[in-house]
């Protein structure tokens, strides 16, 4: 019995992290090389692994103790891609196609699989940013972090050298670039090459 309570209990919060000069100019890097990451998948669509990096990076990220409040408004993804969610409603649509036969009459039977079925259908139209997060909305809260990041650089708080000052400020600059590029791009009619 103690252990499964010692593996339901919600682990205990650890401590927070210094953010310091350092940790805060690898974050910058590391913010300029994500953005260029992102830029190779597909906007419109819910890349499960980039939202689970996503994820185990923002965790990280509110681990460092300037960082945590300022971070606590920005969600986590979810991954949830469209072929879960028709998985899921195949698995249903069976259960009650073998299920219901018994149950409620042969008409019932045939108006729940076929509305059933049309559900299954609708759900290849719907935009997947209505149940997962999209490429596109990773790229926005990426931005939020460069933006906070940037706040952060321009009030001085962490006293930079001038060089690591400027260095830092071009990095999180090119990080913002590319996410604002890639959610412009993103917004864009998609009418095929142009001749």
């Amino acid at each position: 019995m103690n252990f499964l309570r010692r593996m339901l209990r919600r682990p205990s919060s650890p401590d927070l992290i210094e953010f310091d000069r350092k940790a805060f100019y690898a974050l910058a890097a590391e913010c300029r090389t994500y953005a260029a990451e992102l830029a190779n998948f597909d906007q419109d669509r819910v890349n499960l692994k980039e939202c689970h990096r996503f994820n185990a990076w923002l965790t990280h990220l509110r681990h460092y103790d300037r960082l945590a409040p300022r971070l606590a408004a920005i969600a986590l993804a979810r991954p949830v891609a469209r072929w879960q969610v028709v998985t899921l409603l195949v698995v249903v649509w069976v259960i009650l196609a073998l299920a219901l036969p018994g149950v409620v009459n042969r008409q019932w039977y045939m108006v729940l699989l076929g509305g059933w079925l049309f559900t299954i259908v609708a759900a290849f139209f719907l935009p997947e940013s209505l149940y997962g997060t999209t490429t596109e909305l990773l790229e926005a809260k990426v931005l939020r972090v460069v933006d906070i990041l940037l706040e952060m650089l321009d009030s001085g708080a962490l006293e930079f050298t001038e060089a690591a000052f400027f260095k830092a400020k071009e990095n999180l600059l090119a990080a913002k670039a590319e996410l604002r590029q890639q959610i412009d791009l993103a917004h864009r009619p998609h009418n095929g090459p142009i001749l």
